[in-house]
């Protein structure tokens, strides 16, 4: 009688139920695993088989053969481990499989028996949480993450036998709880302040313009601080909700890079990969599909430093994760969607050899030399960045003050305040909850303008050549300005400073002149 082990695997990031069905009959010894197995899969013969003599139980004689089931999907990991040496023993008649199918069973195997930790622990269990299964037993070091999913009870193990007595009933194990309130803390203190930054503090301005979700681009002379800036925008954006941060968490755990000693994701991410990554490695992919830089920085910042520098097939992928907030990988078998909503950083330098508008530094760069510089980067991704700040580079005095800017707590209460604004906006508008959200329909009533506002924004997009995508955003940081001085309506003034924040397409403007 074939024995069948409920257990979970994860495609992207989201998790399906996977029965590994054991069967043994009476032929020559061998063993083999069908269903779409990938070499990790394969390979748990001799974990297996190592680890079911090491903890003092016999491995059949017989032919073994393992189903992965569904068969039409391909199997990759090593977290099918446990459930296979589980389904070896309830089939060769060595566990009483009376409890086995009130739990769902992941874990990889050590040669001596114990229980290393696998990915996807949290989506797993999350999977189950909808299929109503009673428990789930695996390593010990996944049951803080798998236990944020409130579904199944989660039995945290630490080897083989331990797991072979809770089924059978002879380990009184109690179900691992997770405290929300001392994981989950929104006044978690971030490493990084803007207390800390002599001499650009007009730069919190723009900064705290973002909690309305834009992208923003930082272009000028090197040695501006650009960087140092970028790196403390999570401390003035708003906490976490714990959905936000769950779904961080499930991203995190899908990758394998959730941290031992922190379960949940409680402060925003900052990704800042190089300049030479790919385009799976940013945007996702690759020959086993794993998330890729954009989506690690979901309801974070993702921060690209020298950004002509980037490859431009790179670049142009960027596009459909700023605006659909999603990344869609398709392959011939499958089709994954991974999460991807982000605020985008770029720092660029005005020209190759970044003293363009220096008034220390001659420039050395000719006028074609820049017009193919900049044209590194298109003008439908350009299009897609709401602010255009200019990051001037600091004088010694400014460099050397002992006085640093606004602490990140003061900024972030303005940005909280103006965002209370918006989901009181938005209160009657469900899915909405931030100026970033606004479509068409809602941005004719959202961002009404006065009589001199139509005349300066029609001025300004005629001027620079607005495209309609330029326009809305425009409006979007006029909106958002608004809402950070408490006012309902936007005036002649936020429009004004919104279409400052549109600096490239000016010098586009000068250089095409």
């Amino acid at each position: 009688m074939p024995a069948v082990v409920l257990s979970a695997a994860t495609l992207g990031i989201d998790a399906y139920l996977v029965h590994v069905e054991v069967d043994t009959d009476r032929q020559l010894p061998s063993f083999t695993v069908v269903g779409l197995p990938d070499s990790a899969v394969r390979e748990s013969k001799e974990r297996v088989m190592a680890a079911l003599r090491n903890a003092g139980y016999e491995w059949p004689r017989r032919r073994v053969t393992v189903n992965l089931a569904p068969a039409d999907i391909r199997k990759e990991g090593s977290a099918f481990d446990l459930p296979i040496a589980v389904g070896i023993l309830a089939a060769s008649g060595q566990l009483r499989a009376t409890r086995l199918a009130d739990f769902a069973l992941l874990g990889e195997l050590s040669l001596d028996g114990a229980l290393r930790p696998v990915h996807g622990a949290l989506s797993a269990a999350l999977g189950l949480r909808t299929r109503g299964t009673h428990g789930m037993i695996l390593p010990q070091a996944n049951a803080p993450e798998a236990a944020l999913a409130a579904g199944p009870l989660i039995y945290g193990v630490c080897t083989l036998a331990q797991a072979v007595d809770l089924l059978e009933g002879d380990c009184r194990l109690a179900p691992f709880t997770a405290d929300l309130d001392a994981l989950f803390n929104p006044a978690i203190q971030h490493e990084a302040d803007f207390a800390e930054v002599c001499g650009q503090e007009h730069q919190t301005r723009p900064g705290s313009g973002r909690c309305r979700g834009p992208q923003h681009i930082a272009q000028w002379p090197p040695g501006s601080g650009k960087t140092p800036l970028a790196r403390r925008l999570p401390s003035i954006l708003p906490a976490l909700s714990m959905e936000e941060a769950l779904s961080a968490t499930q991203i995190y755990s899908a990758a394998g890079l959730l941290p031992a000693d922190q379960p949940l994701v409680v402060t925003r991410p900052f990704r800042a990969p190089h300049h030479t990554i790919s385009d799976a490695g940013l945007i996702g992919g690759g020959a086993c599909p794993r998330p890729g830089e954009v989506s690690l920085a979901h309801h974070g910042v993702l921060f690209l430093d020298e950004l002509p520098e980037f490859k431009r097939p790179v670049l142009e992928a960027l596009r459909q994760p700023l605006e659909d907030h999603t990344v869609t990988i398709a392959r011939a078998a499958f089709s994954l969607t991974y999460p991807a909503h982000f605020m985008l950083v770029a720092a660029m330098n005005p020209c190759p050899c970044g003293f363009l508008g220096d008034t220390h530094h001659a420039c050395t760069c000719s006028p074609a030399l820049i017009r193919r510089y900049r044209a590194r980067l298109s003008g439908p991704l350009l299009d897609r960045l709401d602010l255009h700040v200019e990051v001037p580079a600091l004088s010694y005095p400014e460099i050397s003050a002992k006085q640093g800017g606004e602490p990140s707590v003061q900024i972030r209460q303005r940005v909280e305040a103006a965002r209370l604004r918006q989901r009181a906006r938005f209160a009657q508008q469900p899915g909405f909850f931030c100026n970033a959200q606004l479509r068409p329909r809602q941005l004719r009533v959202c961002c009404a303008l006065t009589g001199k506002g139509e005349e300066l924004l029609h001025a300004a997009s005629t001027r620079l050549g607005l495209s309609a995508r330029a326009h809305d955003r425009i409006l979007k940081v006029a909106r958002t300005i608004a809402d950070l001085e408490g006012v309902d309506h936007i005036q002649t003034q936020h429009l004004a400073e919104a279409n400052q924040y549109r600096s490239l397409d000016r010098n586009s403007i000068r250089l095409l002149g």
